[in-house]
């Protein structure tokens, strides 16, 4: 991959669409997991790769292109949440829309009401937790990794990892 960002510091598209189709999906994801709206979602994941053009320049580290650009995204929530209160609310599935090889209606009630659970469990933490959270079990990045898409200190990161698994479990106590 780090050929891909050296070819992509250079200017060629081809690289930057395999960068591009490598960290689009699992950047959505996070952004996701932190806003709950899909096409603000989508806004921010396209933000952050106009970004990561325009300032691939300053990027000293080629391996660490993951981290730099979830960095990015991480950056343009808080700046969104800076902007507006939000309110998470769960995702409506239309049965109709649903391609005929899906799950029957009743395995994917079963399947939404679990993640709308574990989403509700994951939306009543503090945004700062559940960042840490979804980039360290969701992305699988280091806590150092995760102080430097956050801008938090190594220390701060352990911290709120520690109080997120902590809280989620006491929340889930609570539903049981």
């Amino acid at each position: 991959m780090t050929e891909s960002v050296a070819e992509a510091k250079l200017g060629n598209s081809a690289a930057w669409d395999a960068l591009f189709h490598r960290h689009q999906l699992p950047l959505y994801s996070y952004v996701f997991e932190l806003i709950r709206d899909e096409q603000a979602s989508l806004d921010i994941v396209q933000e952050t790769f106009v970004s990561a053009v325009k300032h691939i320049g300053g990027l000293r580290e080629k391996h660490r292109f993951g981290s730099w650009l979830f960095g990015i995204a991480h950056q343009k929530v808080v700046q969104r949440w800076r902007a507006k209160s939000r309110r998470i609310e769960a995702d409506d599935v239309e049965l109709d829309d649903l391609p005929a090889d899906s799950p029957g209606p009743g395995e994917l009630l079963v399947r939404r009401e679990d993640e709308a659970a574990i989403h509700e469990l994951l939306a009543r933490l503090p945004e700062p937790q559940r960042a840490v959270l979804l980039l360290h079990y969701l992305e699988d990045f280091s806590l150092e990794e995760i102080a430097g898409i956050t801008g938090a200190t190594l220390g701060t990161v352990k911290s709120r990892l520690h109080y997120a698994r902590r809280a989620l479990r006491e929340l889930i106590e609570e539903t049981r």
